[in-house]
């Protein structure tokens, strides 16, 4: 058994069991992990969601709308720590949570570039979406529009991973 397999054997063991015994609400928790800079891939969460709704264990819908709720649950306490630890805080600290100075630099850019919509656009981008909370609360997003953003970008993510794994 490889490296990776030994990491990843045991993940995928968990989401497949919290799915599994909670369903719907399994699916939010796991999503409020990812978005709280745990890496837990929704990639492998709402594709098995998917799976258990073509085998009629949890609603199409309650999969998709779980996942996006959950990711907003776990993107305020992310949020917080930016708004509230700042700059400082994730260049010294950033490491833990996988961001580096880089990172931030590139969330400034699109945050100049493309305004609040950042936010709804990193959602649905591999990686960048587990992390882009931590960003918005340095730069002092709105926060309404910050969830709002966070929760239709998460809802397009959820239905096309669950979608995927329903095929």
């Amino acid at each position: 058994m490889s490296h990776l397999d030994q990491i990843l054997l045991p993940i995928i063991s968990f989401i497949e069991h919290t799915i599994t015994g909670m369903g719907a609400l399994g699916v939010g928790l796991l999503m409020a992990i990812e978005s709280a800079n745990i890496p837990l891939p929704s990639e492998a969460i709402l594709p098995f969601a998917g799976y258990l709704v073509s085998k009629g264990a949890i609603g199409f819908h309650s999969a998709c709308f779980a996942g996006a709720f959950g990711c907003v649950v776990g993107s305020i306490p992310s949020y917080y720590l930016g708004y509230f630890g700042g700059r400082p805080f994730v260049e010294k600290h950033g490491k833990w949570f996988l961001i580096s100075k880089r990172d931030l630099e590139t969330a400034d850019k699109w945050t100049a570039k493309y305004g609040d919509w950042a936010f709804f656009i990193c959602r649905m981008l591999p990686i960048v979406r587990t992390f882009i909370s931590l960003p918005a609360g340095i730069l002092k997003a709105n926060f309404p529009k910050f969830i709002l953003f966070t929760f239709i970008g998460s809802l397009v993510w959820s239905y096309f991973l669950v979608y995927v794994g329903l095929k």
